[in-house]
């Protein structure tokens, strides 16, 4: 008979995944999912398909699911199921989240080799978000009966991305683009990567932010010169989010009485460095869309900024900036990497248990934010926004120009905390607080003020889509 041990303080099991162990006879325990679970021991459950049908996928959370390896155990080029059919399937049992369970579907099963392995019990996904199932390794090699086995992730503990040594970024793009070219590249970074000059305006934009004397009349003479971008500050600043007193008549209107000469100048920067590289047409599913991710990020940003002890606290508009840009080496990756980009989007669809670092170190050798660092400096961008964009990740940072990629690592892992954002770390360290003298409970009610403005967040980030 089926062995129940229920932990009552956790949402239980979905019934059916429990009237499924049951028949199957497997005894299982209910675990609350949290911080310093063994990774080793968790599957990662993933329904890959083609033409010929699905397929699901276990293998350790400690480990990157290769897509290129599962072809060549078991002969088919798969990508994830698309997102769509994959609510429609979770739905129909009730179910929030994919369990790593064979049984569940009607699909052929592979699983990593690493599974079988004696060793502590694996924990699976319940179905119901945060709740785990405990389940012996002898149990569980029940339910792969009929499933195959091989050799296909790889470990994460072998994947080392380049989170603190930003002086060898030049040489590992380099070396990436050569991977990739499988050419030998003897010219110079900046003519192998054909990076597109800087637009006109944002040069403009870029030497008044530097002037000490520059003026409303400045900034309003620059956007003026460049129609979209004139209406996109128009626009944005009637936009309700703004709640403006009255009709907004023209770009001075806009700066005078709504946004102010900081807002503008940095919005106007962000887009017209936005706009340098398109926004690919190929991206991974479950993605946040860029444009709402950046403008989500900037606005947590924004608060953070104003939260902040005065004698700590950085130029609120440079950090603005830098939440709208922070996630600006995605669209290099695709613009330095057009045929190998799909290959970089199926592979953070099927590992959304991993940062996406890890995912770009493995198949390009870099990162996206080695990339948009690069990027900064290149185009002679503040040292703090190249700043930002390397060490965004890294909570422990505490060299030059801090505040800034601590405040981007901190909106960031709040907004994960709160579904907006891809796969990554949530855990917000107190130190990373106490170097910017926030509370905790002061950042959480920043992104509860944001996400309460959701909705109209959302339509200043359609706008920065529209051509």
């Amino acid at each position: 008979m089926t062995e129940l041990a229920l932990d009552t303080t956790t949402p239980h099991a979905p019934s059916v995944i429990q009237a499924l162990l049951g028949k199957l006879e497997i005894r299982y325990q209910e675990v609350a999912d949290r911080p310093g679970l063994k990774t080793a021991n968790k599957v990662q459950g993933v329904l890959l398909c083609d033409a010929l049908g699905a397929l699901l996928v276990l293998f350790p959370q400690s480990h990157l699911l290769d897509l290129k390896r599962v072809e060549v155990v078991n002969g088919r080029t798969l990508v994830a199921v698309p997102l769509e059919r994959m609510k429609k399937m979770l739905g129909k049992h009730e179910l929030t989240v994919l369990p790593g369970l064979p049984s569940l579907t009607s699909s052929p099963c592979l699983y990593e080799e690493l599974l079988m392995v004696e060793g502590e019990p694996l924990l699976i996904e319940s179905g119901e978000p945060g709740l785990l199932l405990e389940i012996s390794r002898e149990d569980f090699k029940k339910m792969l009966a009929t499933a195959s086995a091989g050799t296909f992730a790889q470990p994460v503990s072998k994947i080392t991305p380049n989170l603190d040594r930003p002086d060898d970024d030049r040489q590992e793009i380099t070396q990436a683009v050569q991977a990739f070219t499988a050419r030998r590249i003897q010219q110079r970074l900046e003519a192998t990567i054909e990076i597109p000059p800087l637009a006109e305006t944002a040069q403009k934009i870029i030497k008044l932010r530097v002037d000490p004397n520059a003026t409303i009349d400045d900034i309003t003479g620059v956007v003026e010169t460049d129609p979209a971008l004139a209406a996109q500050v128009v626009s944005w600043a009637a936009s309700p989010y703004y709640a403006s007193p009255a009709k907004i008549r023209s770009v001075e209107d806009a700066i005078v009485r709504v946004l102010g000469f900081d807002l503008v100048i940095n919005l106007a920067l962000g887009l017209a460095l936005g706009k340098t590289l398109s926004l690919p047409k190929d991206h991974p599913q479950h993605i946040t869309p860029y444009w709402h991710q950046s403008i989500y990020t900037a606005a947590v940003i924004e608060g953070l900024t104003r939260a902040m002890p005065r004698d700590k606290r950085p130029e609120a508009g440079l950090t603005y900036l830098a939440g709208l840009l922070h996630n600006f080496g995605y669209l290099l990756l695709a613009h330095v990497f057009p045929p190998h980009f799909s290959l970089i989007c199926r592979h953070l669809e099927v590992n959304p248990h991993l940062p996406h670092n890890y995912v770009e170190q493995h198949l390009l050798g870099i990162s996206r934010e080695q990339m948009g660092a690069w990027l900064m400096r290149f185009w002679d961008m503040p040292a703090e926004l190249s700043t930002a964009l390397r060490f965004q990740h890294d909570p422990s940072y505490d060299g030059d120009h801090a505040q800034y990629p601590n405040l981007v690592c901190l909106a960031i892992r709040l907004l994960r905390n709160r579904g907006i954002g891809g796969g990554g770390d949530t855990h917000v360290p107190d130190e990373l607080l106490e170097r910017l003298g926030l509370s905790r409970e002061k950042a959480e009610d920043v992104v509860t003020k944001v996400l309460d403005a959701e909705a109209l967040l959302r339509e200043l980030a359609m706008q920065f889509t529209k051509e």
